[in-house]
């Protein structure tokens, strides 16, 4: 079993870069297919996108070019779960993106795993 501890807020961080390394790589519907909680969602401009619809999702999106997670903060919720906000800075080409985020992770079977993820206007 595997608690919260003073590393949360770089376990928080980590997770949430390999989420985005994914997406970087064309497998973020793999990458949330696998890691999302079963009634896990992503809240995103214009929908709400469920586990079942991650790779969908992910496989019609314009690629994502790079990304910028900046003044990340970690709220503790209890022993097995937390929430990671941050402001978000992404290019699709020469499309800048900009959202502030929150991701709820929570520790389950084993690993931490998403149960959502909101993203709203700056």
């Amino acid at each position: 079993m595997t608690a919260i501890t003073d590393d949360l807020p770089a376990r928080l961080l980590h997770e949430e870069h390999e989420g985005w390394q994914a997406i970087l790589a064309g497998r973020g519907g793999d990458y949330y297919r696998r890691t999302m909680t079963a009634d896990g969602l992503l809240i995103l401009p214009g929908g709400i996108v469920t586990r079942d619809e991650a790779m969908a999702f992910f496989k019609e999106m314009p690629a994502i070019t790079s990304y910028q997670l900046r003044a990340p903060a970690v709220v503790r919720l209890n022993d097995h779960a937390g929430v990671l906000v941050y402001r978000l800075l992404a290019h699709r080409g020469d499309e800048v993106i900009e959202a502030n985020a929150a991701t709820t992770y929570v520790f389950a079977d084993g690993g931490w795993c998403v149960a959502a993820h909101q993203q709203t206007a700056p």
